[in-house]
């Protein structure tokens, strides 16, 4: 048994009440073999970043359970004959929480430094909204602006935009200064978002 993490975009139409009916015949299908839900998490009718099939807004479920790995051929199958579910995606969890929030790391200081750090604070402006930079790799420290991510979630909209330029492609290593692990996760995780809408392939200008 493994757990596995779907998430689906269902028709704007249903209300709560139908979208559970519908998951429950999903699940059954899915855990036939021993597995079992562990969490439901109804995010609602949201807009999506892109128009699928010709739908500007969709109802947004995510679920984790473990399931045998034979289980899952039938309840895909389920899911693409289904009108009503209008995309849906299937990864392995590797401890994303349902949320749309990734995992921050606890970062640890010694006092002389927190202090230090407290001063710097004072004479900045409170209004600065600069990305975060994180910290990899060896070299010279660098000034945390956030605390670094510890997992990153694909569904973690907000983080993910920080590393996408206005056009909406990936920032280089270089410029944000990540790990190659972590940047690994981030396209790994910006491919998934755009395919579930969640953020665009590109974003257009106006005027």
């Amino acid at each position: 048994m493994r757990l596995y993490e779907v998430v689906y975009i269902l028709d704007p139409a249903l209300d709560e009440s139908a979208a559970n009916a519908k998951l429950e015949k999903f699940h059954e299908l899915a855990t036939a073999k021993g597995g079992e839900v562990s969490a439901v998490d109804h995010w609602g009718p949201r807009q999506l970043a892109y128009p699928i099939s010709k739908q500007k807004n969709g109802y947004y479920v995510v679920a984790q359970f473990t399931a045998a790995s034979d289980a899952l051929p039938e309840f895909e199958r389920l899911l693409k004959l289904d009108g009503e579910v209008m995309r849906y995606l299937l990864v392995l969890n590797e401890g994303e929480p349902t949320s749309g929030q990734s995992i921050l790391a606890e970062v640890r200081r010694p006092a002389g430094e927190e202090e230090q750090d407290e001063e710097e604070e004072d004479e900045e402006d409170e209004d600065d909204d600069s990305p975060p930079q994180f910290q990899g790799g060896r070299g010279r420290r660098r000034r945390l602006e956030g605390p670094p991510v510890e997992l990153l979630n694909f569904k973690d909209v907000a983080t993910l935009s920080r590393f996408l330029t206005e056009s909406g492609k990936i920032l280089p290593k270089r410029t944000t200064k990540v790990t190659a692990s972590f940047q690994r996760q981030l396209g790994r995780a910006v491919k998934r978002a755009r395919y579930l809408a969640l953020i665009p392939y590109t974003r257009r200008h106006e005027g």
